[in-house]
C-alpha cells in the first residue's frame, strides 16, 4: 500500500537524523550510572532495609527485574519526555524551516495524509524507544546481578505496592507495564506534534510542550490541588503503574487511557486544522 511506503520513507528520514539517536545514547549512559549506584554498599543496604520492612527477602527481590522497573519509573517521564518532545516537535516544523514542505506539496498528497504519516512515525518512535529502554536496561541489569529473581514494585505517589517472586510472572508484568508507559508517552508526542504544526521553530515546539507538562506536574503537587490530582494530565499518564498491581484496576486504567486517547486525538485535530490553513506557497 502507498501509505506503508510513505511510512517507511518517513521512518527512514526520521532515523537518519542525529538528534533521533541522542536519546538512545543518553539512556544507555543513565542506565550505566544507575547500575553503578545500585552496586554501592549504601544503595544495597537501603534496598535491603526497604525489602525487609515489607517482609520480603533481599536475595529474591534484589534482581534485574526490580532494577529495570526502577530505571523505567525514575527516568522515563523526566528524561524520556525531553526526547519525545524533541523528535515530535521537530518532525513537521523542521521541514517547514528547511523549505522541504513546498517540495512535498508539489506531489498529489493531502495535508491530512502527510500529517497522519508523520504522526504515526512519531508514535512508532515513541513506543519503540520505551521498549528499547526496557530491554537494554534489563540486559545491563542481568549482566550486573544475574537474571534470576522476582519483581518488587513500590510507587508511593500512586500508592502501588506489589511483589512477584517468580521470574516469569515478574517479567510478564514488567512487559505489560512497558506497554502502558509507551501509551502514556504518546501524549507528550501528540502535544509536541500539535505545536510542530504551528508556525514556530522546532525548539519552540519542544520547549512549550515540556513547559506545559512540567507545570502540570508541579501544580498537582500543591496541597490545594491534591484532591483534584486525578484531573491532571501527568497524573493520568502515571496510571500505567496500576498495571503493576497484583489485582489490576482495569476500570481506573481504561478511564485514564480513554482520557489520554481523547486528548491525543484533540490536539492532533487542532494541529491539522492550523496546518491546513497555512500558506506554504508564497
Amino acid at each position: 500500500m502507498i501509505f506503508f511506503a510513505q511510512l517507511r520513507g518517513e521512518l527512514r528520514k526520521l532515523f537518519s537524523k542525529p538528534r533521533t539517536w541522542i536519546g538512545y545514547g543518553a539512556f544507555l549512559a543513565m542506565e550505566v550510572l544507575i547500575l553503578f549506584v545500585y552496586k554501592l554498599d549504601r544503595a544495597q543496604a537501603n534496598m535491603r532495609g526497604t525489602l525487609e520492612q515489607n517482609g520480603l527477602q533481599f536475595d529474591t527481590y534484589y534482581s534485574s527485574l526490580t532494577i529495570t522497573f526502577t530505571i523505567m519509573l525514575l527516568s522515563m517521564f523526566v528524561l524520556g519526555s525531553i526526547f519525545f518532545a524533541l523528535v515530535a516537535g521537530d518532525i513537521v516544523a523542521k521541514e517547514n524551516e528547511d523549505g522541504n514542505l513546498r517540495l512535498i506539496f508539489a506531489r498529489p498528497i493531502t495535508r491530512l495524509r502527510l500529517l497522519f504519516v508523520k504522526y504515526v512515525a512519531a508514535c512508532l518512535y515513541t513506543m519503540s524507544f520505551v521498549f528499547f529502554v526496557g530491554i537494554s536496561g534489563y540486559l545491563m541489569a542481568m549482566a550486573a546481578v544475574g537474571w534470576e529473581g522476582g519483581l518488587f514494585v513500590l510507587e508511593p505517589k500512586m500508592k502501588v505496592f506489589a511483589a512477584y517472586p517468580l521470574w516469569f510472572e515478574g517479567a510478564s508484568r514488567l512487559a505489560l507495564g512497558a506497554f502502558g508507559i509507551s501509551l502514556s508517552m504518546l501524549t507528550i508526542t501528540s502535544i509536541a506534534f500539535m505545536f510542530s504544526c504551528f508556525k514556530m521553530k522546532p525548539a519552540a515546539a519542544t520547549i512549550i510542550t515540556l513547559s506545559i507538562l512540567f507545570v502540570d506536574m508541579i501544580v498537582q503537587n500543591f496541597p490545594f490541588f491534591r484532591p483534584y490530582e486525578s484531573w491532571f494530565i501527568t497524573w493520568r499518564m502515571s496510571t500505567w503503574v496500576f498495571l503493576m498491581e497484583t489485582h489490576i484496576p482495569w476500570a481506573k486504567i481504561l478511564e485514564a487511557f480513554a482520557f489520554l486517547g481523547g486528548l491525543n486525538a484533540t490536539v492532533f485535530i487542532i494541529g491539522w486544522l492550523n496546518f491546513q490553513s497555512r500558506d506554504f506557497k508564497t
